[in-house]
């Protein structure tokens, strides 16, 4: 039998803006489809028989706390009427800081949420000018204190790499960050995108990536000023306070089973992934006239399975254990990666200690570049 997923992922497409840089799958200046993503939503979840008993409910986008407190209130009822959330259950939240008004963290904590993920991006003002966002550094730090008094956990969503952006810039940010107290902290190097105004201007020559050097720069620090402020590095990408980890995302990387609901989400049985159709417009579409939304399968063999198995662990400040890798997957490590580990641990990438593979700072700065010799079968 299958393992019954414990994890769910729902989208929610709506944005007041869309920033330049972002691909994601969402409506902006779209608020009247809401009424009938519901009525979707609605649908989509009669694919779940029996309800299922959650350790994680994400709720992401797009932003979720477009909807507004009563949105919010809306939602969760909805959604608990198939998903039921285990009595220790990690609830967390997307929002856009202009959103994260009094009433709106009282419906949160009326909901059961107990985690936001605030995608601030930056508290200085010309950065958040540079990357199309649509608040000040002030509503960044109103929300993250609303939330924390609240006793929510909170991440803030930073990004480097930005257009113009110095080295200085990302330290100053790094420290005001640190400053506000939040429990975890995520930071991204800027993607251009294919498709996104950010890459039609850079194809222009009206934005400039920064230069590798320089990036790669800003991600070194990033990893040593939030150690230093007692942040652990446990993700390429994800920096906790000890004992606050995102346990959605931990699911995700272990490879366990998870549900998706919403355009564009992806839901995993462990060796499939099944994705929505990305458009809202048309997922709500095939919603309402009782058709199968599906935009793409991704079904994979037991090889292929581990060796995303092994680049998602590996991605992880923790690395991979061999003996547990080999239970989970049926196949060795060495099977995967070949000669590959002998030249990342030769050129200071990686470690091996014969019971545990990790890649090094140096590795995870580069990791990219390495996973090639994974997933080349």
């Amino acid at each position: 039998m299958p393992e019954s997923p414990r994890h769910a992922y729902v989208h929610v497409p709506f944005c007041r803006h869309r920033c330049g840089y972002c691909d994601f799958t969402l409506v902006a200046g779209r608020d009247d489809l809401i009424e009938r993503y519901f009525t979707a939503l609605t649908q989509e979840l009669e694919r779940i028989c029996e309800p299922l008993e959650l350790d994680t409910l994400y709720l992401g986008g797009g932003t979720p706390s477009h909807l507004g407190p009563d949105g919010l209130r809306r939602l969760f009822r909805l959604l608990t009427t198939k998903l039921v959330l285990a009595d220790d259950a990690e609830v967390t939240v997307e929002a856009n800081p202009l959103d994260v008004t009094a009433d709106f963290v009282a419906a949160a904590c009326e909901c059961g949420v107990t985690r936001v993920s605030l995608g601030g991006q930056s508290l200085d003002a010309a950065t958040l000018r540079a990357l199309d966002r649509d608040h000040a550094p002030a509503d960044v730090q109103a929300a993250v204190a609303r939330l924390l008094d609240a006793g929510l956990v909170v991440n803030l969503d930073l990004m480097t790499a930005a257009p113009g952006q110095t080295l200085a810039a990302v330290e100053a940010d790094l420290a005001a960050a640190v400053a506000l107290g939040m429990q975890h902290v995520s930071v991204y190097c800027l993607t251009w995108e294919k498709g996104t105004a950010f890459e039609t201007a850079r194809r222009r020559g009206e934005l400039q990536p920064v230069e590798e050097a320089l990036e790669g720069a800003m991600f070194e620090m990033a990893i040593e000023r939030l150690e230093a402020a007692g942040y652990e590095h446990y993700e390429v990408s994800n920096f906790a306070r000890p004992g606050h980890r995102c346990r959605h995302n931990e699911a995700y990387w272990d490879c366990r089973p998870w549900e998706a609901f919403g355009p564009g989400a992806a839901r995993f049985d462990g060796r499939t992934r099944t994705t929505n159709h990305r458009s809202t417009t048309t997922w709500i579409a095939k919603m309402h006239a009782g058709e199968d939304a599906t935009g793409d399968v991704d079904a994979m063999t037991a090889e292929q399975a581990a060796r995303e198995r092994l680049v998602v662990g590996l991605r992880r400040r923790d690395g991979v254990d061999r003996a547990a890798f080999r239970a989970a997957s049926g196949y060795e490590i060495d099977q995967l990666v070949g000669d590959g580990l002998a030249r990342w641990v030769a050129a200071g990438f990686a470690t091996d200690d014969a019971a545990k593979v990790r890649l090094t700072r140096g590795g995870l700065l580069v990791s990219d570049s390495l996973w090639a010799d994974v997933l080349t079968t």
